[in-house]
């Protein structure tokens, strides 16, 4: 037993916290974990879990409408906004607790409290000091808001999920994932939704071509989009409502204005200028690959360290850590060929490169791509498409890009990680036998070269 009170003290009760402070206990490691706000972080409060539940709601317009070519005749349906945010709220709540049963049952010490770094191995909580052989921040990250007049007015993500009404006219204010995702969600359940963005085109750092397939769908569901332009203020009139001037001199008046303009690594107060921790331009902690800051004693892992802020990444540095440092197994993280999906309407999946992305590390590709009604909307009378791509490197036949937009792109693009992550060549999708009659086997029968790019 060491001098310290523990042998590791994390700093957030976050997927990553969570998970690294669980399997260091089960190693042995006597963990303390100290949360401020909410366990199961983001993802579980006011991220992944919560919005998928807000995209499963605003889908069923869509089935109501599409129903009636399969014979369903349905009055136009009504959508109550509490019994969706208040449904919602249990079953954070209900998760909540599963995370504090998860800590309990592995012997996890749980603190309540915002914690500070007083040196390189004590943390205070609540005005109480604590020792700690090592420390790991899992502090994850906020959203920031644009610093512009009346910022006051505009609400984050955060506040989307607990609105006291539902607004009839929305503008949202960015062009990353979680904006076009919540355009969707507001455009489904009923709400005029514009969404601004001040790039030539949304989702920036995916591949192009899906970037613009997804616009085109987006459009027809019923989201204005428009780009090349900004908010420039935001004012609150006497009927609440609020006007919203543009860069271009334009003027809207809507009820809310969300903005998901970035994320910012919540690392205010946590005092890191008590140790020798080092942060990047960008604000995100800096670790070397074993997640070891420039304070010997301190890690961190998750958003905070800004590497690929996905919950399923930051398990995975959670439990690296935890092998590295208790169980006497060394264990890095490959970052290469990670499955994400937007859940915006249509999902995105995509795993792999890019074709832009893939041109730039030099290969030639051959590329394939398949655009096609999805055969429930044969009969729905829906005008949604789908849209595939496969980017596979000419030298090689390694398929090193696969693209989805469409319905359940995200449960679909999983399976085809796997085959990508063991090296999966063209001739090995050639030589799968589809699953028929659904949309996944056209990953398997697509032969035709749509086009070769490259050197």
């Amino acid at each position: 037993m060491s001098n310290f009170d523990f042998d590791l003290f994390v700093i957030g009760a976050g997927s990553g916290g969570v998970r690294a402070s669980r399997m260091a206990s089960q190693f042995g490691a006597r963990v303390a974990v100290a949360e401020d706000t909410y366990l199961g972080g983001t993802c579980v409060n006011v991220g992944c879990v919560p919005k998928k539940l807000f995209v499963y709601g605003s889908h069923f317009p869509e089935e109501v409408e599409g129903a009636a070519g399969y014979g369903w005749k349905a009055e136009p349906p009504v959508f109550d906004w509490p019994t969706l945010r208040d449904n919602k709220t249990k079953e954070i709540q209900r998760l909540n607790g599963i995370y504090g049963n998860i800590l309990a049952g592995a012997g996890v010490e749980l603190i309540n409290g915002r914690a500070q770094l007083v040196d390189a191995h004590t943390v205070e909580v609540a005005g109480k000091q604590y020792s700690a052989e090592r420390i790991l921040v899992a502090t994850g990250g906020w959203p920031k808001l644009p610093e512009i007049p009346g910022v006051e007015h505009i609400i984050s993500s955060n506040e989307a999920f607990y609105l006291d009404e539902f607004p009839k006219k929305v503008l949202v204010l960015g062009g990353g994932y979680i904006a076009v995702e919540f355009a969707g969600i507001f455009n489904g359940l009923g709400a005029d939704t514009e969404l601004v963005y001040r790039g030539p085109l949304f989702l920036r750092g995916f591949d192009q071509e899906v970037r613009e397939f997804t616009a085109s769908e987006v459009r027809q569901k019923g989201v204005k989009l428009s780009f090349d332009l900004n908010v420039e203020r935001v004012e609150q009139l006497a009927s609440g409502e609020l006007k919203v001037t543009m860069t271009d001199g334009t003027e809207r008046v809507v009820d809310c204005v969300m903005a998901a303009t970035g994320r910012a690594p919540k690392v205010d107060g946590l005092g890191l200028e008590n140790t020798k921790v080092k942060l990047n331009k960008n604000g995100t902690v800096s670790v070397n690959d074993d997640y070891q800051t420039d304070e010997p004693s301190i890690y961190a892992i998750g958003d905070v360290i800004g590497r690929m802020e996905l919950t399923p990444v930051a398990l995975a540095e959670g439990m690296a850590l935890a092998k590295t440092l208790y169980n006497n197994q060394p264990t890095k993280v490959d970052y290469t060929n990670i499955a994400t999906a937007v859940f915006c309407q249509p999902n995105i999946g995509t795993v792999g490169l890019g074709e832009e992305e893939a041109l730039e590390q030099g290969m030639t590709l051959r590329i394939y791509t398949s655009d096609f009604k999805h055969m429930k909307h044969t009969l729905s009378g829906l005008a949604e498409r789908t849209f595939m791509k496969l980017l596979v490197e000419d030298e090689t036949d390694r398929v090193v890009g696969c693209h989805m937009v469409g319905q359940d792109a995200g449960e679909l693009v999983q399976g085809i990680a796997i085959a990508m992550k063991s090296g999966a060549t063209k001739t090995d999708f050639d030589n799968t036998i589809g699953v028929h009659p659904t949309a996944a086997e056209e990953f398997v029968t697509m032969r035709e070269v749509t086009r070769r790019v490259g050197a």
